[in-house]
Formats: C-alpha cells, sequence, structure tokens
C-alpha cells in the first residue's frame, strides 16, 4: 500500500479525490489517499502551497511532494523541504494556456477591439491589420507552456523568437538566450508574451529600459508571473505610447486589489489568473506517473532544480 497525503485548501478535496483514485487505479498503483496520514507513514504528499503542510520536517519518509501547480516560487525556497519537488507539467494545463494565449494574440493582432467597442454606425474600413507573417512576436520563456505557445503562434503564420536564461531549441521558434538575446529578442517586437518563471532573475525583466526596446504600440500579454512586469514602467509605457495595450493574467497581488491602476486603464485587460488552471482530469494522470516512476526506482518527472527556482 502506498500512502499518499493530499495538502491542499480543504474545498479541493472534493475535486480531487475521485480523479486521484481512479488515476491511481488506472495507473496500476495500491493507494491510501488521504488528507490525515500519520507524517511517518507518508510515502507521498501531493500539494498546493496554499494547503495545510508548511512545515515538510515531519514527513522525513516522503519520496517526494507532488505540486498541483506549475508555479513554485513560493515553495521552493521553504528550507523544511528537504524532498524532491516535482511542478505541476500536465497536457490540460498546456492546452489552455496555449488556447488563452493565442485567443489574446489574435485579438491584439486583428484588433478587433475596434470593431467590438466601435458599435456607433461608423465604417472603419481604413485600418486593417498586417498579415500574421508581419507581425513578430517573442515570447521570454521557453519552458513547456512558452514552446508550446510559440509553437501554436509560428503554425498560425507568426514569426517567433523566444528568448530564455539558458540557451535552447524549439523547432520552428528562433531561441536566444542570455543579455545579449534579450534585447534581440525584445527589439522591434510587436507582441510579447511573458511565460518566464518568477525568479530574483526575471523579476522586473519588463521594464523601462526593455520595454523601450519593443516596437512602438507593441501589445504586452502576461500570463506568467506577476512580478515579472515592473508595474509602473508598463503605465508609463501605456500611457506615453509604447505599448498599445497590456493583457493581464497575474499580479503582484492577487486578487488585484480594487485601487489598483489597471483596472480603471482602458489600454489594460484584467484576467483574474485563469490563463492556465490545473485540470483534475489530466494533472492525476502527471501525479500517477510519478508515483509509478519513484515505485520502480525511475527518475522522476519534472523535478524543480532548486538552484535555478524552477
Amino acid at each position: 500500500m502506498i500512502n499518499v497525503l493530499f495538502s491542499a485548501e480543504p474545498d479541493m478535496w472534493a475535486v480531487y479525490e475521485g480523479p486521484l483514485n481512479a488515476g491511481f487505479v488506472a495507473a496500476g498503483l495500491d493507494v491510501d489517499l488521504a488528507r490525515d496520514h500519520a507524517p511517518d507513514d507518508v510515502d507521498y504528499i501531493v500539494f498546493a502551497p496554499n494547503g495545510p503542510v508548511q512545515d515538510f520536517r515531519p514527513y522525513r519518509n516522503a519520496k517526494a511532494v507532488m505540486s498541483l501547480w506549475a508555479g513554485v516560487e513560493t515553495v521552493v525556497d521553504n528550507a523544511t523541504l528537504t524532498q524532491p519537488l516535482c511542478r505541476m507539467v500536465d497536457e490540460g494545463l498546456t492546452t489552455g494556456m496555449v488556447e488563452w494565449v493565442t485567443a489574446h494574440t489574435m485579438r491584439h493582432h486583428i484588433g478587433m477591439d475596434r470593431h467590438i467597442h466601435g458599435q456607433d454606425g461608423l465604417w472603419r474600413n481604413t485600418v486593417y491589420p498586417p498579415t500574421a507573417a508581419d507581425r513578430p512576436v517573442t515570447i521570454l520563456g521557453l519552458g513547456a507552456l512558452g514552446a508550446a505557445c510559440g509553437q501554436a503562434l509560428v503554425h498560425l503564420g507568426f514569426p517567433v523568437t523566444g528568448w530564455s536564461r539558458r540557451p535552447k531549441s524549439v523547432p520552428d521558434i528562433q531561441c536566444l538566450h542570455g543579455d545579449a538575446g534579450l534585447t534581440e529578442a525584445l527589439t522591434g517586437a510587436q507582441i510579447v508574451i511573458t511565460l518566464l518563471p518568477q525568479t530574483p532573475q526575471t523579476n522586473d525583466i519588463l521594464n523601462a529600459d526593455t520595454l523601450a526596446l519593443l516596437a512602438r504600440g507593441a501589445f504586452v500579454i502576461n500570463p506568467g508571473r506577476g512580478p515579472l512586469i515592473d508595474d509602473a514602467a508598463l503605465l508609463a509605457a501605456l500611457d506615453n505610447g509604447q505599448v498599445g495595450h497590456a493583457t493581464l493574467d497575474v499580479f503582484r497581488e492577487e486578487p488585484l486589489p480594487v485601487d489598483h491602476p489597471y483596472w480603471a486603464h482602458p489600454q489594460v485587460t484584467v484576467t483574474p489568473h485563469i490563463a492556465a488552471t490545473t485540470r483534475p482530469e489530466t494533472a492525476v494522470r502527471s501525479i500517477a506517473e510519478n508515483i509509478r516512476l519513484g515505485e520502480a526506482g525511475l527518475p522522476l518527472l519534472h523535478v524543480v532544480d532548486r538552484t535555478r527556482g524552477y
């Protein structure tokens, strides 16, 4: 019997209990899933950072901690966490992100707001977008989500440049890295999508200096992490026309305070951290597979590198 502790907000138990148990059975695993296993008996922890487990020291026999979230910035520096930490990578989360990013990219590319909000009797047929081939897109972050979003946009005809801190290779995407690569990736970009993890090195990566590199009137789309953007610099760039519109799904403080300038700014779209939601039906397959690998003594998938922070 494999003892798996579920540690997330109480209302998530009803959401995940059935799918997790079904996933364990499908994977051929004999699992006792519970919220109240004695710490010494726990083999694996299914974890959300807002759940009850914050001190991992009592779980000295746990073989791994498997996050329900893609982001791990709130737990990666927890000194009590000595077990392997696996971040969530699953097809449902990736599909959701690709669909959200593609939708908002096309919205800005086509300029559909002009017509959606312009139902005033004026026949606006003198302004039309370029084709996708003439709209350069830059994606900051070439992990699983960034690479998938980039390839989806390539298939729609956009020239896509991707940037990461370290060298990467993604088919059909121009891949750059390092400080010089960041400057090249942002210079002249008309749409910038941020999908980097939150680390000290990526905080405020879009700031007054880097925003000034974009094509004037560029669009900024952030479904990654709120601190990737210097909020004051973005608001200034929106006000002076350097950035034409920002669509933001993540923020330094969530929910976004009602008095935050983003809410009232005419060139900002706020969405409530919904770009990529973990979907139980697909996430459980990732969790079950990692437990299967762990029990077989094989390397786990998507283990976080603590030195990098993701």
